[in-house]
């Protein structure tokens, strides 16, 4: 089986993830999406470096490095090409697009029918105004979040049409959505990671400040994942398309949950430190049986 790991950083991911493909037999071979190339003229068009024969049977991606708008393009159109001429990528460029994109993501779980924050996406600061002026107030602020972004990175806290930052601070997006406090005062969310369409551990974060993340100085804690929050968890994984996943919830303040965010790409360190399911395990395994059922073994007749 020729499987490509695909990874620009977090090495302690990598790592994790090649131990476990090793475990099940198989030799990645590590490439960044970067060193892809396209060229035409004779042969298999798309160049993925280690494969230099053909095309892999599957990829296993991590992350796919930033960079300017033409770079992502070109990295999310290789792997639509893989997809296209056979391989499996997990997680493949519809789920990474309908993920990244936070304004799809909350569009397909609205649609899915399952709960989520109000939220509201709008391209100028007029109309942004007109929504915090309605929706904040002093004391009950509405959250900005950046249409691309992970890890709590450019969050905002806006109570007044005064905080909105200017329409090209926020790339001509303003995504907006409605903060869920807790009613302890406690800085808490939770994480749900998602494989093959089940939820296999979940974790408490908790922060000295209202952003949790773990990246961001958020501690984890041991879950064990209600029921509720799991078929939700696992409800968002299908909606968005995702083979694995990590699900961000809040509690709604009435016994039930809201779905704030679902990562195509996301990091487990903080929960593998919370829980003994192995996660990279599960990942691994969960992929090559998805490229197995893609390539069922060749049936070879007794009489030639």
């Amino acid at each position: 089986m020729r499987i490509g790991l695909a990874a620009d950083n977090g090495n302690w991911h990598k790592g994790r993830l090649r131990e476990a493909l090793r475990g099940f037999g198989v030799e990645p071979v590590l490439f960044s999406l970067a060193d892809v190339a396209v060229v035409t003229g004779g042969g298999e068009p798309l160049r993925v470096p280690g494969f230099e024969d053909g095309l892999p049977d599957g990829v296993l991606l991590r992350t796919i490095a930033g960079g300017t708008f033409e770079a992502t393009t070109l990295r999310l159109g290789v792997l639509h090409a893989l997809v296209a001429a056979g391989v499996t990528v997990w997680n493949g460029p519809t789920a990474i697009e309908r993920s990244v994109d936070k304004a799809a993501t909350s569009l397909l779980i609205a649609r899915a029918g399952l709960p989520t924050p109000d939220t509201f996406v709008v391209s100028r600061r007029e109309a942004a105004a007109e929504i915090v002026a309605r929706e904040a107030r002093p004391g009950k602020p509405i959250v900005l979040k950046p249409l691309f972004g992970s890890q709590g990175e450019g969050l905002m806290l806006l109570e007044t049409p005064d905080d909105l930052p200017a329409q090209e601070m926020v790339s001509g997006v303003y995504y907006l959505q409605r903060y869920v406090p807790r009613a302890d005062g406690l800085w808490r969310d939770y994480r749900v990671f998602v494989c093959e369409g089940r939820a296999i551990a979940g974790m408490i974060r908790e922060g000295d400040g209202w952003i949790t993340n773990v990246h961001r100085g958020g501690r984890p804690f041991a879950w064990d994942v209600p029921a509720r929050a799991a078929e939700l968890a696992e409800a968002a994984a299908a909606a968005i398309g995702v083979d694995y996943t990590g699900i961000d919830l809040v509690e709604d303040g009435e016994g039930g949950f809201l779905v704030l965010e679902v990562n195509s790409m996301p990091a487990w360190s903080g929960l593998q430190r919370v829980t003994e399911v192995d996660i990279a395990g599960a990942v691994a395994r969960g992929f090559l049986s998805a490229v197995r059922a893609m390539r069922p073994p060749r049936l070879v007749s007794a009489l030639g």
